[in-house]
């Protein structure tokens, strides 16, 4: 196993691509922290790692509110004592909106949760990381992040944010020791994008039809991804954006 004695935080783990690399990052070995601002997904989830022979915790935490993330993360550092790897992969979806279908709540909403999380995150891990000269950092973002078109305005532009957050931290604390990647889902089958697959509109079929590889993602395929560049064989991986989109935007 290439994680033994690793401590990990995975946001948004209670279902989904959350999950998935939850339960991967414990079969190789990692105890996993399991945040999830509904604890009973996260319990789930945690009880999942449990019946497969693994450890872990579930707290829950509200990824926007910095007062509840920090309490959160300074709890996994209490029972651990240190922080090896945290997956920033909490985050909100409003679908296909428009500029004139968006409103500023909306947009705030978005920002909050997606970008601004990954920031507190970032920003309340580092802390532990940069005391014991190690640390791997995997915010999730999107192929939105790298195009327009395929999302919402708000949506769009909290992914962009992501992959810019991900590189300033590469560049800042490589020399700390500290790893940094963004990785960035295309069409991934998940609760998130269930109601998109199985009533498609046109932009949602034309998406779908110019993946090479013509089928959607699965949550698992991420969780083997994470696992990966969170290990040593990875190791000299940081401060890029990793494609995972079956070709989508080749």
């Amino acid at each position: 196993m290439k994680l033994n004695d690793k401590i990990a935080i995975v946001t948004g783990a209670g279902s989904g691509n959350g999950r998935e690399i939850a339960l991967e990052l414990a079969r190789e070995g990692a105890v996993v922290a399991i945040l999830n601002r509904t604890k009973e997904k996260g319990d789930k989830t945690l009880s999942m790692i449990e019946e497969n022979g693994g450890k872990g915790v579930s707290l829950e935490a509200d990824v926007s509110d910095a007062k509840i993330f920090k309490e959160a993360i300074s709890k996994v550092i209490e029972k651990y004592g240190k922080i090896d790897i945290l997956v920033n992969n909490a985050g909100i979806f409003d679908g296909q909106e428009t500029f004139p279908t968006t409103d500023e709540e909306a947009f705030d909403k978005i920002i909050s949760v997606n970008l601004k999380g990954v920031f507190l995150g970032t920003k309340y891990a580092l802390e532990n990381m940069l005391e014991n000269k190690y640390g791997v950092i995997i915010n999730i973002a999107s192929i939105a992040g790298l195009r327009g078109g395929t999302a919402s305005p708000a949506y769009t532009a909290s992914k962009h944010g992501v992959i810019g957050l991900t590189g300033d931290t590469a560049t800042k604390h490589g020399p700390d020791g500290i790893r940094a990647i963004a990785i960035c889902p295309g069409m991934i089958e998940t609760a998130m994008t269930k109601d998109m697959l199985e009533d498609p509109s046109e932009q949602t079929k034309e998406l779908i039809e110019s993946i090479p590889l013509k089928r959607v993602g699965k949550p698992e395929e991420i969780g083997k991804l994470v696992a990966f560049l969170v290990s040593d064989d990875a190791r000299y991986v940081t401060g890029t954006t990793v494609v995972i989109d079956g070709g989508m935007i080749s």
